[in-house]
């Protein structure tokens, strides 16, 4: 199998950004896109040199727009442009989203729009494939025009500015380059602005967060089977015949996917004559796990769209002679989408935390209380849900949508934004915050599960529960219990739960 990623600018997959991002995969610009580029590029240096009035390109950016540049002050203006843009602030985004970054950016310049030469381009392309990261802060965009502060970092590091990580280390990207035996390149007419104006940092978080959301609502449903086992549930809720009269997609699969977890279990077999119905967090949780699912499709279907998008500004038509300076720049399709995709997580989070609570409290569970044995002289998983209730309150402050709250900027020319950038931001915070009270809830319910011994579980939770304490021990006495959280935690994380379910009852939907 390849592990060289070739761009065309229209074939970009999910996969190919996890691959580049977090497995290192190479990228190559495909020979027929080259061509593309070089036109577009030749055609933004005759008109400079015919003195056409472009956007961006013989004239000032944003409220200065109608400000002619010299012809000899055409080049320093897209240096100028970067240095004075490159102002972020806050904690450097990870190297994977900083690959992501690179990667999306390349994409969409090679689809030859933007009118940036094949030379500079070229520079983005070996950074990626030697590891040079630029540091680039994390605040500083309001998602349009794009995410021109966090890009402007990249783009100063093509030209010799700014910070880089090369090889574990931090340093000016003088050094870096010296040590791989490159130099900055020198801009050409519209290419500061082909390389900071569009959506990228946001889609590139969002890549990412899609990719991770479409493990987490697998682990949210392996979680709630255990826990249906550790809480001896009633499986009447998850019947095929109450889903198909609402025929939801989402509710559906995860109807179905419960079907197939518990499939087999005495624990639910021996207790389902007790009673006929289960509190909401267990009963509904098709609805709202579904629910969720749906939303996530939606945020993945955007992203898929953005991948492969135009979005800088002026769009150069060369066939037309013309250069349009028009609004793919603004996020408002990403900040919708990722405000969505907060929303739809943080309730996985916080019905997790209401069958969490359940399982600590005998009055609900008939479990020993907090899941431990000689209760009183043990605390137990007291003190987890605690945890669990602060980070599903934390959701909920997050959750709120960053979309509705634009502010004008540039001297109001840009007078309405998407504010996408903290869209995906906090997104990102959600998701890792619902990890964690998923990773919680799997720790109490094997807890419970254990409880229920010597009842068989269903083959699915049981492949769980396998898995499960393969890692993490039965949990006797108080103990130092964060390292049982942090194990957990990356059982959820790196797909391990996942993949031992789906290897004893074949691959959720």
């Amino acid at each position: 199998m390849s592990s060289t990623v070739v761009l065309t600018g229209e074939s970009l997959t999910l996969q190919d950004v996890r691959n580049v991002a977090r497995r290192g995969y190479r990228v190559e610009i495909a020979p027929e896109a080259k061509g593309q580029i070089n036109e577009c590029a030749k055609a933004v240096q005759d008109w400079t040199r015919d003195g056409r009035v472009v956007y961006g390109i013989t004239t000032g950016f944003g409220d200065l727009a109608s400000v002619a540049i010299p012809k000899d002050k055409i080049n320093q203006l897209q240096e100028n442009l970067l240095l004075s843009h490159a102002c972020g602030l806050g904690e450097p985004y990870p190297e994977d989203v900083v690959r992501a970054i690179m990667l999306l950016r390349i994409n969409t310049l090679v689809r030859g729009f933007s009118g940036i030469s094949l030379e500079t381009l070229q520079q983005m392309v070996d950074y990626l494939n030697l590891s040079i990261h630029p540091v680039v802060p994390s605040q500083g965009s309001v998602g349009a025009s794009g995410d021109l502060c966090p890009l402007s970092h990249i783009a100063i590091t093509l030209i010799g500015y700014g910070e880089v990580m090369y090889k574990g280390k931090r340093m000016p990207v003088a050094e870096a380059l010296a040590a791989v035996g490159m130099k900055p390149v020198t801009l050409k007419p519209k290419e500061g602005l082909a390389l900071n104006n569009g959506t990228t940092v946001m889609n590139a978080v969002a890549a990412l967060c899609v990719i991770d959301g479409m493990t987490l609502v697998k682990n949210a449903d392996i979680a709630a089977a255990m826990s249906v086992e550790a809480l001896h549930a009633v499986p009447y809720a998850f019947d095929k015949r109450t889903h198909d009269l609402r025929p939801q997609v989402g509710q559906g699969v995860v109807a179905e996917n419960m079907r197939r977890l518990i499939e087999g279990s005495e624990i639910v077999e021996t207790y389902k004559k007790d009673r006929v119905q289960d509190a909401y967090s267990l009963r509904c949780l098709p609805q709202v796990h579904g629910t969720s699912r749906d939303a996530l499709n939606y945020v993945r279907e955007k992203i898929e769209i953005e991948i492969n998008s135009v979005t800088d500004n002026p769009i150069i038509f060369r066939e037309d002679g013309e250069a349009i300076s028009g609004g793919n720049f603004h996020g408002q399709p990403l900040a919708m989408a990722m405000d969505f995709f907060g929303i739809a997580v943080a309730e996985y989070a916080s019905i997790a935390e209401r069958r969490i609570a359940r399982t600590v409290d005998p009055r609900f569970s008939d479990l020993p209380p907090f899941l431990v044995n000689e209760s009183g002289t043990n605390s137990g998983f007291m003190i987890t849900q605690y945890t669990t209730a602060a980070l599903a309150s934390e959701n909920k402050v997050l959750a709120h949508p960053s979309v509705v709250d634009s502010i004008p900027t540039s001297a109001n020319q840009e007078d309405h934004v998407s504010m996408g950038g903290y869209s995906a931001r906090k997104a990102r915070q959600i998701l890792d915050n619902t990890n964690k009270v998923i990773a919680i809830e799997m720790l109490g319910a094997a807890q419970g599960m254990d409880f229920r011994a010597p009842l068989k579980y269903g083959r699915g939770s049981d492949a769980a529960y396998r898995e499960f304490r393969r890692h993490v021990p039965f949990y006797d006495k108080d103990q130092f219990m964060q390292p049982f959280i942090l194990k957990s935690l990356e059982l959820v994380e790196n797909g391990a739960m996942v993949r031992a379910v789906e290897a004893e009852i074949g691959e959720l939907k």
